[in-house]
């Protein structure tokens, strides 16, 4: 029979191989996804129990099914487990190699095992076949009727499954607003400046928005205080600042494997010619920017309801970064 003999464990190799390429050229494709499906809850299993028990007396065809996708369920959380207490962790690649290798071993094994069997199980099934595994000459109509409800119900959670894998449930949808010092780290900002001395910040946005978004940042310069008696914010001075901007950018994935890059990132460099301590606010909208009261004559948007903005955004229902900043003459 040559090489026939062990065409579904060399099938499984090939297919795991195939997965494994298209995991990095075709990442989005349906055959991925539906080779990623059999390759995590059926091939384990089956070159497993394939390697076990190599002669046909042994199982029957229904038991090395449903052995097979029963293994397999249990064989993929203990490789996962494993790699837990490695350097590399629960992550793809590791889990990729690590499942090729299981499947690639075992059907190695599987197949010297076949070949010293005094009665080696090929998968060959026809119909008849089937019959003969479910009795199905010698069944009542009940028993008939509760096979194929049973057969049926196994087809339908299989499908449901692939379904759930196939589509999964979008990820929580997020955006990452922040301001770095001018060496691009999260250190050194202009907490202290003279006035008309110039202070420098990195303002940077990414989007995990799972959609294109218009971003619309504000920056003002704020005095404020606390009211310990009323347990209010008492805005004394709010005034924009120079520099606004708006910037449309595509949705980027999380990435939860490689190092960290950003997206969007601006300088923004600013200058306050009062003396004083002062918060530079930093608020980011999506989409739609709000609209701003008519300007005061004197600049200070503080009993006007642009207050509110401020506001809202110590409550945190504003997405907003804050500076502080001493200004001395």
């Amino acid at each position: 029979m040559g090489l026939k003999r062990y065409w579904d464990l060399l099938t499984i190799i090939a297919l795991s191989i195939i997965l494994d390429i298209l995991i990095f050229y075709a990442p989005d494709s349906l055959a991925r996804k539906a080779l990623g499906l059999v390759f995590v809850l059926f091939f384990p299993g089956y070159v497993f129990i394939t390697a076990l028990f190599p002669n046909r007396p042994e199982l029957d065809n229904l038991e090395r099914l449903a052995l097979s996708f029963g293994l397999s369920i249990a064989i993929v959380p203990l490789i996962g487990l494993g790699l837990n207490y490695t350097p590399w962790g629960i992550r793809l690649i590791p889990i990729l190699v690590s499942l090729t290798a299981f499947n690639i071993v075992f059907s190695l094994i599987a197949i010297h095992r076949r070949a010293g069997a005094f009665e080696p199980w090929i998968p060959w099934i026809t119909l008849e076949q089937v019959k003969r595994e479910l009795e199905w000459d010698e069944s009542s109509k009940l028993d008939r009727a509760l096979t194929v409800i049973l057969i049926i119900a196994i087809i339908t959670s299989i499908g449901t499954l692939g379904y759930v894998v196939t589509h999964p449930k979008q990820g929580e949808a997020f955006t990452e607003f922040y301001i770095l010092g001018p060496e691009g780290i999260a250190d050194n900002y202009p907490t202290e400046l003279r006035v008309g001395q110039n202070g420098t910040v990195i303002i940077g946005i990414v989007n995990h928005e799972h959609r294109n978004v218009t971003y619309h940042v504000q920056i003002w310069r704020v005095n404020l205080t606390w009211d310990n008696t009323t347990n209010t914010t008492i805005i004394h001075g709010m005034y924009p600042m120079p520099g606004w901007f708006n910037v449309t950018l595509p949705s980027v994935p999380v990435n939860i494997e490689g190092n960290w890059t950003p997206q969007f990132e601006t300088n923004y460099t600013f200058s306050i010619e009062e003396p004083g301590k002062w918060q530079v606010w930093f608020l980011l909208f999506k989409d739609d920017e709000p609209e701003l009261p008519p300007a005061p004559s004197d600049g200070n948007y503080a009993e006007t309801p642009a207050k509110d903005l401020i506001l809202e955004a110590i409550n945190g229902t504003v997405q907003s970064l804050k500076l502080n900043v001493e200004v001395k003459p």
